[in-house]
């Protein structure tokens, strides 16, 4: 049989419009359960692999910050074309294995019809979910791209030692304001930092902005000056409540405990500084924020309508024709 992605009947074909854009339940005629499914495997993988959850919040940042909610992320390296994964700013991004895995149950129940792209931005809503963040209801009908944006990548996403200037601007872009930039940083109240990332805050001297009691710890964890990007070397984010998504990262940050320089900054700078302390006393207040945030970012410039296509595994575009 010969398949190619416009073979699928897409969800909005009894509504004659050619396209309607990113709706609430979007699969509901084509594939009513896809929700549900990606829904229970986030929490299966969440029990095998705690740190997945992390992953998944961590891939709608740097796949719907980059041009477009477009799944590229997800792409391997062609003979063309590098990889969004294998780039400087991706680095300890893992468990793009298990995007397969969901994929493949999404598949088993509906062949063709959910993109990677609406499988990414649902299984970070999950993974928040699985943190104890807040539920975020988000539109679907994404397609996915079938090119990496390795080439423009480092244009729109921001640095961890970048001024708060270039931060602010790069989110603004993209329609994230200021409280939404701080409100999203907050993502740094789970997972850890590679001391890759830190280590030019404790050498060859020590940042005196450091809080001191929190000095020894990173030291302990981050002894060498130029560590070994391979090596196993970590600091947690959040000491206290590690595993939490939690408005804990702006206390932390607010006693000068933030790991990275843009940490530091956003407790510190005028133009975010009054969001820190808010942030810092009401939870509500963050999750609102986030959650404002996050819808936004996932709904950044997708393809949908007959743009892109429905990618049969999401590591590789479709082969533009196939004979099963």
């Amino acid at each position: 049989m010969a398949f190619t992605a416009m073979a699928v009947t897409p969800a909005f074909a009894e509504t004659n419009e050619e396209d309607p854009g990113l709706v609430m339940n979007f699969y509901k005629e084509t594939c009513p359960q896809a929700e549900d499914i990606i829904r229970e495997q986030v929490k299966l993988l969440y029990k095998r692999h705690k740190n997945t959850a992390f992953s998944w919040l961590r891939n709608i940042f740097h796949d719907c910050a980059v041009e477009s909610c477009d799944a590229s992320l997800l792409l391997d390296s062609t003979r063309r074309e590098l990889s969004e994964k294998e780039t400087d700013r991706s680095f300890g991004m893992r468990n793009f294995r298990y995007i397969e895995d969901i994929k493949e149950a999404v598949e088993r129940e509906c062949p063709g019809v959910v993109s990677c792209a609406d499988i990414l931005v649902l299984s970070a809503r999950e993974g928040i979910v699985s943190l104890g963040g807040p539920y975020i209801p988000l539109k679907t009908g994404r397609r996915d791209g079938r090119k990496s944006r390795a080439e423009v990548l480092e244009q729109y996403l921001p640095d961890h030692n970048e001024s708060m200037s270039v931060v602010l601007d790069r989110f603004a872009s993209i329609g994230i304001d200021t409280p939404g930039v701080v409100a999203l940083l907050g993502a740094h109240s789970v997972g850890r930092t590679h001391c890759v990332k830190l280590v030019q805050r404790l050498y060859p001297e020590v940042d005196p902005a450091l809080n001191p009691d929190h000095v020894e710890h990173m030291l302990k964890k981050c002894p060498d000056p130029i560590p070994d990007p391979k090596a196993v070397q970590y600091v947690r984010n959040d000491r206290g409540t590690p595993m939490k998504l939690d408005n804990n990262y702006y206390r932390n940050i607010l006693d000068n405990k933030g790991l990275m320089t843009v940490d530091h900054q956003l407790a510190i700078d005028e133009r975010t500084k009054a969001y820190v302390k808010k942030m810092a006393k009401s939870e509500d207040y963050w999750a609102k924020e986030f959650s404002r945030a996050i819808t936004i970012l996932s709904e950044n410039n997708p393809l949908t309508g007959t743009k892109g296509e429905i990618r049969r595994q999401c590591n590789m575009a479709n082969k533009q024709h196939y004979k099963d």
